[in-house]
């Protein structure tokens, strides 16, 4: 028989689900992905169950239902100043996945450069694959993950179509500063390019630490696609609602490539969404503050234990060395190791690399409830200190 499309055969099972698969083997806490243990505001629930009775179940626009265009235009102008026509250049899509790969079809035809900076979600690269463009790489170094400028600029050129950032950053925890920001969007500029901003963590920074979208910056409303999503902002990462906000042109490029992926999302629950993003400044500082107090209890924990814990400045995670344990392996090793024998999963931050990567880090989630991150400090104390510290800690077979 003929074989199947090379790229997608060539592709693995992500990190993600072998690490979460394995975590539910063992009985291990999984602090590996992304999302929350407990649901997100009643009243935005209950705005859900109440539009799922109201009569308007049937397909909505495609680029979304207008309460929730109108809501994503006014948390735009209510948090950033920026104003956004909720008639022409918003687009509502199933999950910020969605949102990334339909703003990533919109721009790039095959042969196009797109500049991606490392370390990245792993969605990044095979989009820009599949759509025969061809990535330029650029590289954060830890524990600060500074901007390299030289290496950035060297990366932008004739044929980049656009830079794609994400920030506050996955896997790093890391903000970029205005200083930083500015620096891209005067090569954005320069270059004649565009941005694709992935901005799903927006309202989870921590220690004052303030979100600014490349969109606000000068000269630069007309050539930015700004990713949010429903799921971080709320903790209801399984309703899978992302939206795009863009100029006109670019917005409705990107409602053509939504059209052929998923053309619509469930419109109760964009009803609901808009009740959320209403909600008053009380909701998303709470949102903030609650997840910092939970990155210092899980950041304390893990250093006590020894290991080595990088700034965290934004999103779910937190950056872990644990190259002071005398851990024998590399860091897909360490975390199955810890799954198995201590109970808790993290995700190796090599996943989050193209290739070359640093192989003694681990990332760990803290978007769980204190109890858990408590049973998870005990385990892995248990398991480590155990240990005599005259010998390396084997890896798991």
């Amino acid at each position: 028989m003929k074989p199947v499309n090379s790229q997608i055969a060539a592709m693995g099972t992500t990190i993600f689900t072998m690490m979460s698969a394995l975590a539910a083997e063992h009985k291990s806490i999984n602090l590996g992905q992304g999302f929350p243990d407990t649901d997100g505001p009643d009243d935005v629930i209950q705005a859900a169950v109440d539009a799922l009775r109201d009569g308007r179940n049937q397909y909505p626009p495609m680029t979304g239902v207008p309460e929730l265009r109108e809501a994503v235009a006014a948390a735009n102008a209510r948090f950033y100043g920026l104003q956004i026509d909720p008639n022409g250049e918003v687009v509502v899509t199933s999950g910020a996945t969605e949102a990334i790969t339909a703003c990533l079809i919109a721009m790039l035809d095959p042969g196009d450069e797109i500049v991606l900076i490392e370390p990245l979600f792993d969605t990044y690269l095979p989009i820009v694959r599949m759509l025969g463009a061809i990535p330029r790489l650029v590289r954060l170094q830890p524990p600060h993950w500074d901007l390299p400028r030289a290496e950035l600029a060297a990366a932008v050129g004739p044929k980049t179509k656009a830079i794609l950032l994400n920030s506050p950053m996955n896997p790093c925890g890391k903000v970029f500063s205005r200083g930083e920001l500015d620096f891209i969007a005067s090569l954005v500029q320069s270059h004649d390019t565009y941005a694709i901003c992935d901005e799903v963590y927006e309202h989870l920074t921590f220690d004052g630490c303030q979100h600014i979208p490349l969109m606000t910056l000068p000269g630069m409303r007309e050539r930015c696609m700004r990713v949010g999503s429903a799921g971080k902002t709320f903790s209801f990462t399984g309703w899978k609602i992302g939206y795009v906000s863009a100029p006109r042109a670019l917005a409705g490029a990107v409602a053509k490539a939504h059209q052929n992926l998923t053309f619509t999302s469930a419109p109760n629950l964009q009803r609901a969404v808009a009740v959320g993003l209403a909600k008053d400044d009380a909701y998303f500082t709470s949102l903030a503050s609650g997840l910092q107090a939970k990155r210092d209890r899980l950041a304390e924990g893990l250093a006590g234990i020894g290991l080595g814990v990088l700034q965290t400045r934004g999103s779910y995670f937190i950056t872990t060395d644990f190259s002071p344990l005398g851990f024998d392996g590399d860091d897909v090793g360490f975390c199955r190791h810890i799954t198995e024998q201590a109970g808790v999963t993290a995700i190796p931050v090599s996943a989050f690399y193209e290739n070359d990567a640093p192989s003694h880090y681990a990332r760990f989630a803290f978007c769980k409830r204190e109890a858990v991150l408590d049973e998870a400090i005990s385990r892995l104390r248990r398991h480590f200190l155990s240990n005599t510290a005259a010998a390396p800690i084997a890896a798991s077979s």
